[in-house]
């Protein structure tokens, strides 16, 4: 029925498009050490969760309207008994994206609303698609388009009501989202991006003062017939949640190759660290709101360095092979050697944090359908160990396998509606 409604809302406008697209996507999951080493006494833990999204795009010469309402849930996680001993599901539908996009000049729009900010590679601002929830912003965006650049302009202000005074948050959440970014593609495969995003916290949540981490970097992109190059360096300055000045960098670098069916590759991701936490300058990066899971290995071991590397930051040294079997089939091998990339009074004294290795299938079986799978295993040091709190910690490993359906449902053509 919604369907058909908004079908025929917008089948009395003229010279445009509209597009409704699905998606569904459960995942079947085998935990056994995911996100923490294996203890003693804890059981494998095993479960399937569901993302159910719908999309409705319509665009026409000077306006674009887009929204897609979700349906994220784990099967059988309803409270409410029922006569059968059939539990369901807890409903927990939201709204993804809502945002329109207005045309304010020659290859200008203004996007306005709940969107997603994805940049680059997903490095400080990510969809994060491996978490079925996704993340999306509020915010403006202002897009500009000019020779070979494109330069976007966002900024976002949030708060948990319609107060009449004061601007209070909680200091763990954004209050203020800015960003420039300004990209640049050449004739040779090379496209290079500049990036700034200042981002602002309250001290408190009973304070108006606010402290804002400044992040400034490049990132760039090389491709060729044999050979793929890319790499990124961020600089991060100002203040942090405590006020205490920012001297923190990332540095990325990745070379791959091409050839035949094999594509090999090195890299390593370096995210600095505190060498003494009792100092008053804060030298630990944060990676912001870029992705989790593409970055520093599949088991997300570390995700919130501040907690879980003690402020330590990170080292990742990693090779992968990918294979070619098919058109449709791929097969990839990708290891992570892992080191503190720093020591302080709250680390363990020994840098290396062991070894997780990520064997990864991927079939594609129609343009619209694919099935994913994933076996990895963690090989833990004493010092991970320590860092985590389990001292008996053993031989961890995960499984996936997830099952994604992208059809489109309807589309028309321009000058069709």
């Amino acid at each position: 029925m919604f369907i058909f409604i908004a079908i025929l809302c917008f089948s009395t406008l003229s010279q445009a498009q509209l597009s409704i697209d699905a998606e569904y996507r459960p995942r079947f999951e085998l935990r056994d050490g995911y996100r923490k080493i294996v203890t003693p006494g804890n059981a494998s833990s095993f479960i399937i969760s569901q993302r159910t999204r719908l999309s409705f795009t319509y665009k026409s010469e000077n306006l674009k309207l887009h929204f897609t309402p979700q349906d994220v849930r784990v099967w059988g996680d309803e409270k409410l008994a029922s006569s059968t001993g059939v539990y369901g599901d807890n409903a927990s539908v939201d709204l993804l994206e809502g945002y329109v996009e207005i045309n304010v000049g020659n290859k200008s729009w203004l996007s306005v609303g709940r969107q997603q900010l994805v940049y680059d590679r997903q490095r400080l601002l990510a969809a994060r698609n491996w978490n079925q929830n996704g993340l999306s912003y509020d915010a403006v965006v202002l897009k500009l388009e000019f020779y070979s650049w494109r330069l976007h302009a966002g900024a976002s202000w949030n708060s948990f009501n319609a107060t009449t005074a004061n601007n209070f948050y909680l200091p763990d959440r954004i209050k203020t989202l800015n960003f420039i970014w300004a990209n640049r593609s050449f004739e040779n495969n090379l496209n290079v991006s500049f990036l700034h995003i200042a981002s602002g916290v309250t001290e408190t949540d009973s304070t108006n003062t606010l402290h804002f981490r400044q992040t400034t970097g490049i990132f760039a992109n090389y491709k060729s017939t044999f050979t793929k190059l890319r790499g990124n360096a961020y600089y991060q300055y100002g203040k942090n949640n405590s006020g205490n000045i920012i001297n923190a960098f990332l540095v990325d670098a990745e070379a791959g190759f091409s050839l035949g069916q094999w594509s090999p590759g090195v890299g390593l991701s370096y995210l600095s660290g505190d060498d003494n936490i009792s100092d008053a300058t804060d030298q630990l990066f944060d990676p912001l709101y870029g992705a989790r899971h593409r970055f520093f290995g599949h088991m997300d071991y570390f995700r919130n360095f501040n907690s879980h590397t003690k402020q330590g930051g990170l080292a990742d040294f990693f090779a992968y092979i990918e294979y070619q079997v098919s058109p449709e089939v791929s097969l990839a091998n990708i290891g992570h050697y892992f080191l503190l990339a720093q020591t302080n009074s709250s680390t363990p004294d020994k840098k290396n944090l062991g070894y997780e290795n990520e064997l990864a299938l991927n079939y594609k079986f129609n343009s619209w359908g694919s099935l994913k799978s994933g076996y990895l295993f963690y090989i833990p040091t004493d010092s991970l160990k320590e860092l985590q709190r389990s001292p008996d910690g053993k031989f961890s490993q995960f499984f996936y396998m997830e099952l994604s359906i992208k059809p489109n449902l309807f589309n028309a053509d321009k000058y069709d509606l």
